[in-house]
């Protein structure tokens, strides 16, 4: 997990009210709440074994290289990631007949309750960190989020 400020840091003055110092902030605070949830779910799992089951669940069965562009998850990360999943029966990986190089990625039934289960241990991490906003301002925050990352 990357380092945290303390919860009662302050930035210098000119800092206090810049977008990406508080963005950052955030970041910080957000990525500490998701991977203590993801810790006491008990599952062993991190958020990126749960973006790569939700990738493979949405794609359906998938090349292991497409499945690192679509997930956005580095190459040499990905086979580690699947290595692991694999092993916990949560993905089964084939090679693909007309391409003996190319290796098959799908999600196992128990790859999906374990995405399920997994989808509350988001959605815990999202109530807690969204808890000082009301409904609207979570979609306004999505809103503005979406047009600053660039994505739909």
């Amino acid at each position: 997990m990357p380092p945290q400020l303390p919860r009662d840091a302050k930035a210098p003055a000119r800092m206090r009210d810049l977008a990406t110092w508080l963005l950052s902030r955030s970041y910080a605070r957000s990525n500490a709440v998701l991977h203590e949830r993801f810790e006491a779910s008990g599952s062993g799992l991190r958020p990126y074994h749960y973006r790569l089951l939700a990738s493979v669940e949405e794609e359906g069965p998938i090349g292991q290289a497409d499945l690192g562009r679509v997930s956005g998850i580095d190459r040499s990360d990905v086979a580690n990631l699947l290595a692991e999943l694999e092993q916990l029966g949560f993905v089964e990986r084939t090679v693909d007949p007309n391409n003996r190089r190319r290796n098959i990625i799908a999600i196992s039934a128990a790859g999906r309750a374990q995405l399920l289960a997994l989808d509350h241990v988001i959605d815990e991490a999202q109530e807690r960190v969204l808890a000082p906003l009301s409904p609207n301002e979570r979609r306004q925050l999505a809103k503005l989020l979406h047009k600053l990352s660039d994505t739909d």
